[in-house]
């Protein structure tokens, strides 16, 4: 099992970090309807992130992807330089596309409606943000790629992706949480979250998504080399 976590920890990290999902809950809990729209969005999230790694950890370990005892199967090796490269060239896009210096970034429309929204539409943004964003959506299968490709047994690997979701979600248990434990000294700690996040929204991600390629293509190139 400690395999399996091991190879899943740094996809769930850059999950837990990506600042959309956390802008978004906050933004939610600050509006009427905060506690029933949190609530629905953080389920959403965890609803739709649980579905999509258990599919794939499900379809890979099918696939034999833990390969021999040696080591796991080349095609989740080549997969895994796949996603590496892809990662890079995100990482690349994302410090491209940074607002210039002295410009704020431009709001999505969503996030100017967000006071409007129902639980459903929330839940429905959590899942559009989980496992249809780009960046999540790679970050998620590489994850569960990895534990599939893992020499953990059954049940390692679920131990594996139910901690990785867990993980994964930390952006929107810990507002959450905060928000319902903590009550009205709450929204001045939330406020400053939100602020940091969307301060430093590019050089996160891109942070984030240069190591992971790194990551990726070096293990990949050291188990098809090896």
């Amino acid at each position: 099992m400690g395999d399996a976590i091991g190879q899943m920890l740094a996809s769930a990290v850059g999950i837990a970090i990506s600042p959309l999902p956390l802008i978004a809950v906050i933004l939610m809990l600050a509006t009427p309807k905060g506690r029933g729209n949190g609530i629905a969005f953080t389920a959403g999230w965890l609803v739709s992130l649980a579905v999509l790694v258990t599919v794939v950890v499900l379809a890979g370990s099918g696939g034999d992807a833990s390969g021999d005892h040696d080591g796991p199967a080349s095609w989740t090796l080549w997969l895994k330089l796949g996603l590496g490269m892809l990662f890079l060239l995100m990482g690349v896009k994302q410090w491209k596309g940074r607002p210039k210096e002295g410009h704020a970034a431009e709001q999505p429309g969503w996030m100017k409606a967000i006071d409007t929204f129902t639980p459903g539409k929330s839940a429905g943004l959590a899942a559009a943000l989980a496992v249809a964003n780009p960046k999540n959506l790679v970050l998620a299968v590489g994850g569960a790629v990895s534990i599939a490709a893992s020499t953990a047994s059954t049940g390692g690997k679920t131990a594996a992706a139910v901690l990785m979701v867990l993980l994964a979600s930390l952006c929107t248990l810990l507002p959450l949480g905060l928000y319902l434990l903590g009550g009205r000294k709450s929204a001045k700690m939330l406020g400053e979250w939100k602020a940091w996040m969307a301060a430093h929204n590019t050089a996160i991600m891109t942070t984030v998504l240069i190591i992971l390629g790194a990551k990726y293509i070096g293990d990949a190139i050291s188990g098809l080399t090896g």
